[in-house]
Protein backbone atom coordinates (compact mmCIF):
# COMPACT_ATOMS: atom_id res chain seq x y z
CA UNK A 1 0.00 0.00 0.00
CA UNK A 2 1.04 3.57 -0.55
CA UNK A 3 2.27 5.61 2.21
CA UNK A 4 -0.34 8.07 2.85
CA UNK A 5 -0.11 11.43 1.92
CA UNK A 6 -1.78 12.81 5.21
CA UNK A 7 -1.10 10.60 8.25
CA UNK A 8 -3.51 11.70 10.77
CA UNK A 9 -6.28 11.74 8.21
CA UNK A 10 -5.55 8.36 6.96
CA UNK A 11 -5.62 7.05 11.23
CA UNK A 12 -9.06 8.83 11.65
CA UNK A 13 -10.42 7.28 8.77
CA UNK A 14 -9.43 3.89 9.48
CA UNK A 15 -11.16 4.54 12.90
CA UNK A 16 -14.28 5.16 11.07
CA UNK A 17 -14.29 2.20 8.86
CA UNK A 18 -13.20 -0.46 11.43
CA UNK A 19 -16.56 0.63 13.38
CA UNK A 20 -18.19 -0.74 9.85
CA UNK A 21 -15.95 -3.78 9.97
CA UNK A 22 -16.68 -4.45 13.48
CA UNK A 23 -20.63 -3.99 12.87
CA UNK A 24 -20.45 -6.24 10.56
CA UNK A 25 -18.82 -8.84 12.24
CA UNK A 26 -20.71 -8.30 15.02
CA UNK A 27 -24.35 -7.85 13.23
CA UNK A 28 -24.71 -4.79 14.91
CA UNK A 29 -25.77 -1.50 13.06
CA UNK A 30 -25.49 0.84 16.76
CA UNK A 31 -21.41 -0.24 16.33
CA UNK A 32 -21.39 0.89 12.89
CA UNK A 33 -24.08 3.94 13.11
CA UNK A 34 -21.75 6.61 14.18
CA UNK A 35 -19.29 5.72 10.92
CA UNK A 36 -22.02 7.39 8.87
CA UNK A 37 -24.04 10.93 8.08
CA UNK A 38 -27.63 10.70 8.59
CA UNK A 39 -27.76 11.58 5.10
CA UNK A 40 -25.57 8.84 3.60
CA UNK A 41 -26.72 6.43 0.63
CA UNK A 42 -25.97 2.88 -0.20
CA UNK A 43 -26.24 1.69 -3.37
CA UNK A 44 -25.60 -1.45 -5.59
CA UNK A 45 -26.20 -3.04 -9.17
CA UNK A 46 -28.98 -5.99 -8.99
CA UNK A 47 -28.95 -9.32 -10.96
CA UNK A 48 -31.17 -7.51 -13.72
CA UNK A 49 -28.47 -4.46 -13.66
CA UNK A 50 -30.66 -2.26 -12.00
CA UNK A 51 -29.42 0.52 -9.25
CA UNK A 52 -30.59 -0.54 -5.87
CA UNK A 53 -30.50 1.21 -2.92
CA UNK A 54 -31.02 4.50 -1.00
CA UNK A 55 -31.32 5.53 2.35
CA UNK A 56 -27.72 4.19 4.71
CA UNK A 57 -30.49 3.32 7.22
CA UNK A 58 -31.83 0.46 4.66
CA UNK A 59 -28.17 -1.44 5.67
CA UNK A 60 -28.76 -0.72 9.42
CA UNK A 61 -32.31 -2.67 9.26
CA UNK A 62 -30.35 -5.29 7.26
CA UNK A 63 -27.32 -5.67 9.48
CA UNK A 64 -29.84 -6.04 12.49
CA UNK A 65 -32.07 -8.46 10.42
CA UNK A 66 -30.59 -10.45 8.51
CA UNK A 67 -27.01 -10.53 8.87
CA UNK A 68 -25.30 -13.78 10.38
CA UNK A 69 -21.24 -13.40 9.93
CA UNK A 70 -19.54 -16.55 10.40
CA UNK A 71 -16.69 -16.57 13.14
CA UNK A 72 -14.14 -16.44 10.71
CA UNK A 73 -15.76 -13.56 8.77
CA UNK A 74 -13.00 -10.51 8.37
CA UNK A 75 -13.35 -7.29 6.92
CA UNK A 76 -9.85 -5.50 5.71
CA UNK A 77 -9.40 -2.15 4.51
CA UNK A 78 -7.57 -2.14 0.94
CA UNK A 79 -7.07 1.25 0.14
CA UNK A 80 -8.04 4.42 1.01
CA UNK A 81 -7.26 7.62 -1.04
CA UNK A 82 -7.44 11.30 0.50
CA UNK A 83 -7.68 14.50 -1.19
CA UNK A 84 -7.67 17.49 0.94
CA UNK A 85 -11.63 17.20 3.04
CA UNK A 86 -12.40 14.44 0.62
CA UNK A 87 -11.48 10.38 0.73
CA UNK A 88 -12.39 7.36 -0.87
CA UNK A 89 -12.27 3.84 0.25
CA UNK A 90 -12.36 0.20 -0.40
CA UNK A 91 -13.05 -2.66 1.99
CA UNK A 92 -13.22 -6.64 1.20
CA UNK A 93 -15.40 -8.80 3.55
CA UNK A 94 -15.56 -12.34 3.42
CA UNK A 95 -18.38 -14.97 4.59
CA UNK A 96 -20.74 -12.87 5.94
CA UNK A 97 -24.25 -14.60 5.97
CA UNK A 98 -22.85 -16.99 3.73
CA UNK A 99 -21.71 -13.95 1.35
CA UNK A 100 -18.64 -11.63 0.29
CA UNK A 101 -18.34 -7.92 -0.01
CA UNK A 102 -16.20 -5.31 -2.03
CA UNK A 103 -17.35 -2.09 -0.45
CA UNK A 104 -16.36 1.48 -1.81
CA UNK A 105 -17.10 4.20 0.37
CA UNK A 106 -17.03 7.96 0.20
CA UNK A 107 -16.14 10.36 3.28
CA UNK A 108 -15.87 13.85 4.05
CA UNK A 109 -14.24 15.66 6.27
CA UNK A 110 -16.87 18.22 8.31
CA UNK A 111 -16.05 19.95 11.22
CA UNK A 112 -12.97 17.83 11.48
CA UNK A 113 -14.73 14.73 11.87
CA UNK A 114 -14.41 12.25 8.97
CA UNK A 115 -17.81 10.19 7.89
CA UNK A 116 -19.37 8.32 5.25
CA UNK A 117 -21.66 9.96 3.27
CA UNK A 118 -22.15 6.78 0.61
CA UNK A 119 -20.90 3.70 0.17
CA UNK A 120 -21.71 1.37 -2.85
CA UNK A 121 -20.82 -2.49 -3.03
CA UNK A 122 -20.86 -5.62 -4.86
CA UNK A 123 -21.92 -8.72 -3.41
CA UNK A 124 -20.56 -12.45 -3.97
CA UNK A 125 -21.29 -15.94 -3.06
CA UNK A 126 -18.66 -16.92 -0.45
CA UNK A 127 -16.29 -20.19 -1.65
Amino acid sequence: MNKPTYVPDYQAIVEVLNKYNEGCKQAKSSIMKPAFSEQATMFSVDGDGELTGGPIQNLFDGIDSTFRPSPEAQGVIVKVDIVGTAASARIDTNDVSGFCFTDFFNLLKVHGKWTVVSKIFHTHVAP
